[in-house]
């Protein structure tokens, strides 16, 4: 849910009490015309406190949180189940960690966790969204998220096909699956693992947990979903150009 304009323009003036609207769009990197526009709608995007709240230095998190819609986001945040972390491991990654952990006769180095293996990159991905809510969904989550919030479920999976989730949908699938706020939220990439407090080496930890059969169904999965989005995209490119062939 964005945020009610005027209790943003109270946070901005406890914040930065003399910083003036260009002073803040500068350093935040917002188009002032941006601003303007959603501070005349009364509603203010939460990417826009975020990127304020970070050129200024302070935590996101913290900043949400003093916002009625966020005020779960307070106090110690629960730090995310090993699924949770896997999720949020690209594709590539778990495949470069597949050869890795393969012999050196199949290219890889015999070895969890190897200093030759490249460091996992962060969140968010291609896939982040929608593996995030398989990750903590028992089969009943987006049917709970729906009652919660009344948003279709043909809705809610168009949003996850698209790898997004506004940050109100993501603290509701959260809660509706019992788990902590932050991992949505780094999911859609509203903020980053530091700043949901997410230790340095935890999504590694989760990784090298994994055993090799596991690791391995994973990365198969992931590979599988991959080729079907491919050919979507495939038949999608050739029905547009049939379309343009039949207009001459």
């Amino acid at each position: 849910m964005p945020l009610p304009a005027k209790a943003f323009q109270l946070w901005l003036h406890v914040v930065a009490p003399t910083a003036s609207t260009a002073d803040i769009c500068r350093i935040s990197g917002i188009k002032r015309t941006t601003l303007a526009q959603q501070l005349v709608r009364g509603k203010v995007a939460e990417t826009t406190l975020v990127s304020i709240s970070r050129a200024l230095g302070r935590s996101p998190l913290e900043d949400l949180s003093s916002f009625d819609s966020y005020a779960g986001l307070a106090g110690q945040p629960q730090p995310p189940t090993a699924a949770e972390l896997v999720s949020q491991i690209a594709t590539m990654d778990l495949l470069r960690a597949v050869i890795s952990r393969s012999s050196p006769a199949y290219g890889g180095y015999g070895d969890d966790g190897s200093a030759l293996t490249p460091a996992l990159g962060p969140a968010p991905h291609a896939t982040s969204v929608r593996n995030w809510v398989d990750a903590i969904d028992d089969g009943e989550l987006r049917h709970r998220v729906s009652a919660a919030t009344g948003v279709a479920p043909q809705n809610y999976s168009t949003q996850l096909t698209a790898n997004r989730l506004s940050p109100e949908l993501a603290v509701a699938t959260a809660r509706a699956a019992g788990v902590g706020f932050t991992g949505g939220l780094v999911a859609t990439g509203l903020l980053t693992e530091t700043e949901a407090g997410w230790a340095p080496e935890a999504k590694q930890a989760a990784l090298d947990a994994l055993s090799d059969g596991e690791l391995t169904a994973l990365a198969g999965e992931r590979l599988q979903s991959l080729g079907r989005t491919l050919r979507r995209q495939e038949q999608e490119l050739e029905q547009t150009k049939k379309i343009w062939e039949n207009l001459g």
